[in-house]
C-alpha cells in the first residue's frame, strides 16, 4: 500500500466511519435536520451547515492543489454563505460533501509518495503535510459538529 492510499484510508474514515477516534463526519450529520444544522447555539460559532459548506470547499481547494490547479482561498470560499435554509438546500450541502470529499479521496490514492515528499511551492511544507492536514482538519470540525448537535438538541 503507498502512502497516498493510507493517507485515503484514514480520510475515508474521518468521513464515512470506523474512525479510531468516535464519530466520523458523515455518521454525525445522519439525522441533522434543516432547522437544526442552521441553529446558533453557540453564539461566537459556526453553525454546523457553515462547517459543512467550510469542509466541501476545503475539499476541493485541497483536491485541486494536489493536481496542480491551486484554487485561492478567498473569504467567500473558505466560509461559503448558507444562502437558503430548507431542506433541499441541506440536502444539496450534504452531498456536495459527500462528492468534494470522494473526489479528494480519489486524488489522495493516486497521489505518489514522490509527489507527497516534495515541497509545496512557497515554501508551504510538503504535500505530504498537506494530505494529512486535510484529514485532520476534517476530524476538528467533526468535533465541533458533534457539540453543536448537543447543544442545539
Amino acid at each position: 500500500m503507498t502512502e497516498g492510499e493510507r493517507i485515503a484510508d484514514q480520510h475515508q474514515r474521518a468521513y464515512q466511519g470506523n474512525a479510531w477516534h468516535g464519530p466520523a463526519v458523515f455518521e454525525l450529520l445522519e439525522g441533522v435536520a434543516p432547522k437544526q444544522a442552521a441553529a446558533r447555539p453557540i453564539q461566537s460559532a459556526h453553525t454546523v451547515w457553515e462547517i459543512v459548506l467550510h469542509l466541501a470547499s476545503w475539499e476541493r481547494i485541497v483536491r485541486s492543489r494536489l493536481v496542480g490547479e491551486p484554487i485561492e482561498d478567498t473569504e467567500a470560499i473558505d466560509w461559503p454563505a448558507v444562502e437558503s435554509v430548507d431542506a433541499a438546500a441541506w440536502k444539496k450541502a450534504v452531498r456536495l460533501l459527500h462528492e468534494e470529499s470522494e473526489a479528494l479521496r480519489i486524488v489522495l490514492a493516486r497521489t505518489t509518495d514522490q509527489q507527497l515528499a516534495s515541497a509545496r511551492p512557497g515554501g508551504a511544507g510538503t504535500w505530504y503535510h498537506l494530505a494529512h492536514g486535510q484529514v485532520q482538519h476534517a476530524l476538528y470540525h467533526a468535533g465541533q459538529i458533534a457539540l453543536l448537535k448537543k447543544a442545539s438538541s
